[in-house]
């Protein structure tokens, strides 16, 4: 499931995220890479220890852990800590696959990476190019969405970053492990979930015990899909 969920930041917040990255000491994206990546990875990066990527992480963290269709699609368990990349001056990210198993930084955990999120921190019309091209069983997406809205997509889907010829494109990148770990469940609990919140905020009452229901259902498919 790729998915857009628009307005996760405001745009005073992006300004003041803006303010910071900005100014902050960025580095060669390849010192993060792996060894497949490395060969096609060509942009800039905030490095972990960061102060600047850590505070700015942590607000995103927290603003997600309050977002109900985020937390809805997601089903979260664990989430790397956001990292934070700038293209500029024809920087690129060839096609590439993200990593399946990955070390949480600060913890002797590791992450099963099925999806990855990319959060928008800069409008359209500030960079030419940039789009996030993501392969879909429909077919290649362009992604280029607006200053605060992101895009939640199968860490396993092949994916590039089109060169930027103009300006800068700043956004936050990271990835998750759901407590549900296939996609077409966590897809069907989504969909069901919103049906759910759909008659929940409806006055009728034959829609309050069809909620009831569905929410009856929901768990239980829940309960059968999820590892935690």
């Amino acid at each position: 499931m790729l998915m857009v969920i628009e307005n996760v930041l405001d745009k005073a917040t992006v300004r003041a995220f803006r303010e910071q990255l900005d100014g902050a000491g960025w580095s060669d994206g390849q010192a993060t890479a792996g060894s497949l990546a490395i060969r096609v990875k060509h942009n800039e990066q905030l490095p972990d220890a960061s102060p600047v990527a850590q505070a700015l992480g942590r607000h995103i963290l927290g603003v997600l852990g309050r977002h109900p269709r985020f937390l809805s699609a997601a089903l979260p368990d664990r989430i790397h800590p956001p990292r934070f990349n700038r293209y500029a001056g024809g920087g690129h990210y060839g096609t590439h696959v993200d990593s399946a198993i990955m070390p949480l930084p600060g913890s002797p955990q590791l992450l099963r990476s099925d999806l990855s999120v990319t959060l928008f921190l800069c409008e359209p019309g500030e960079y030419d190019g940039g789009e996030l091209v993501i392969e879909t069983r429909f077919g290649a997406q362009q992604v280029k969405l607006a200053a605060g809205d992101l895009v939640l997509y199968p860490s396993s889907s092949l994916h590039r970053v089109q060169p930027v010829m103009r300006g800068a494109r700043i956004c936050s990148f990271f990835w998750l492990q759901s407590m549900v770990r296939d996609d077409g469940e966590r897809e069907l609990l989504f969909d069901l979930d919103q049906s759910v919140q759909a008659l929940t905020s409806s006055p009728d009452a034959a829609a309050a015990a069809q909620a009831l229901q569905l929410s009856g259902l929901y768990h239980n498919l829940l309960r059968r899909w999820a590892s935690v």
